[in-house]
């Protein structure tokens, strides 16, 4: 197990996500940055749908009881074991009562841990990705304790390159067209694309933009959403929706990001600035 010192932020378990329950209002959830959690699964030999710790701005610390691999990816939370700075990108030997300490990020929004075999945390509807009203906890806590497979086996080579993983960190943000798009009037187009919006309040929900630009469109009837949609409120701001989003909405769905983009969008802070690019 894994003894939890300090929680952090806001800590989670998070594996690909829930599929198949949006029909009854269930959100898919799921690392906010799927590339990075799946290269913490596949530096340890893990299949990448295995679940990972989610460490968001202020990372935990945690003490092992056993043994064990990890991994540390994503954003730069300045890791250190037993007080003495670690690598990310590369499989990690951790003792029985080493402690880990993560702090803040100087490099992006979240971090992610992933452990030899996975985390052996409770699955509920097809997924062990923590969400408020689905599993027992919505963020781990002081004192929690985390199970993962006893596995101690040394980590198979990577049969990828670590390139291969590298987040795209420039402000460029790839969307297509959404279900409304054509509704909004040329002038509105234009500046969407020539914007450079800066990045308001934001969570596993979603993304708030601040820069309004002009509403053409009313509301809509209540339409399915997804992770990556990007709404369009009546006070002419943005919203794009994450991990952790509703199902549906009634907010024209004005542009849609790409996977890719979905992963970008989740390592940037409050302030930092972002172009919206139509592929």
């Amino acid at each position: 197990m894994i003894k939890v010192l300090k929680e952090g932020l806001f800590t989670t378990i998070q594996d690909i996500g829930r599929f198949g329950y949006k029909n009854i209002g269930v959100p898919v959830s799921g690392s906010m940055d799927q590339t990075s959690a799946k290269l913490a699964n596949l530096l340890l030999g893990n299949d990448e749908s295995s679940a990972v710790l989610e460490m968001t701005l202020v990372g935990p610390t945690l003490e092992f009881m056993n043994d064990t691999y990890i991994s540390i990816t994503g954003a730069d939370m300045n890791p250190s074991l037993n007080k003495q700075k670690v690598l990310q990108n590369k499989p990690l030997f951790v003792n029985k009562g080493d402690i880990l300490y993560l702090s803040h990020s100087s490099n992006g929004m979240r971090s992610y841990l992933g452990i030899k075999g996975g985390f052996n945390s409770e699955k509920k509807l097809g997924s062990k990705s923590f969400y408020r009203g689905i599993t027992k906890r919505e963020k781990l806590i002081k004192n929690d304790k985390i199970k993962f497979a006893k596995v101690t086996s040394s980590p198979m080579k990577m049969n990828k390159s670590i390139n291969d993983f590298k987040i795209n960190r420039k402000n460029k943000i790839n969307v297509f067209k959404g279900p409304e798009f054509d509704l909004l009037d040329s002038n509105s187009k234009d500046i969407i694309f020539n914007t450079d919006f800066t990045i308001g309040v934001n969570n596993r929900m979603g993304y708030n933009l601040v820069e309004p630009i002009e509403n053409s469109i009313s509301s809509i009837i209540s339409s399915p959403v997804m992770p990556g949609t990007v709404q369009l409120t009546p006070s002419g701001r943005l919203i794009i929706l994450c991990r952790d989003c509703q199902t549906s909405g009634g907010y024209p769905r004005v542009l849609q990001l790409d996977k890719s983009s979905m992963d970008s969008l989740s390592q940037k802070t409050i302030g930092e600035t972002i172009k919206l690019k139509l592929v």
